[in-house]
């Protein structure tokens, strides 16, 4: 073999190997790879008559969003995370999909979530102590 037969066996080689690299960090395609706008584990799920809040944890950071059970028309929608010791965090308006995502750097200190759709709504007391 010569010099330039080597070098393009090696060429097609690494790239057949980054091709496959490439797909196997893309993941699954599709409803079963959405994402939640907020990183880490979810640590909650509070459900209410309209909708629920979806609460996550990663690196004493905490994250909630609240979502509609029925999504389509723009309505009224809520979500606050208040860590103890600190103020309330809400973000609150006319949405489609979800409210939020709120997040708060509570550390190893409790937090109260509140959230709402519409008329239903939830509150908490102190949690994730």
């Amino acid at each position: 073999m010569d010099m330039g037969a080597i070098r393009r066996r090696l060429t097609l080689g690494t790239a057949v190997l980054t091709a496959s690299g490439l797909l196997a960090l893309a993941g699954p395609v599709g409803e079963a790879s959405a994402a939640s706008p907020c990183a880490g584990r979810k640590v909650r799920t509070l459900p209410f008559s309209t909708g629920h809040v979806d609460v996550h944890k990663k690196r004493g950071y905490v994250c909630a969003v609240t979502y509609p059970k029925k999504v389509g028309a723009r309505r009224y929608m809520m979500v606050s995370v208040q860590a103890r010791g600190s103020e309330r965090v809400p973000n609150a308006g006319r949405f489609v999909r979800y409210a939020g995502p709120v997040r708060v750097h509570a550390g190893h200190r409790c937090v109260r979530i509140k959230g709402a759709v519409g008329s239903g709504s939830v509150s908490t007391g102190w949690i994730l102590c």
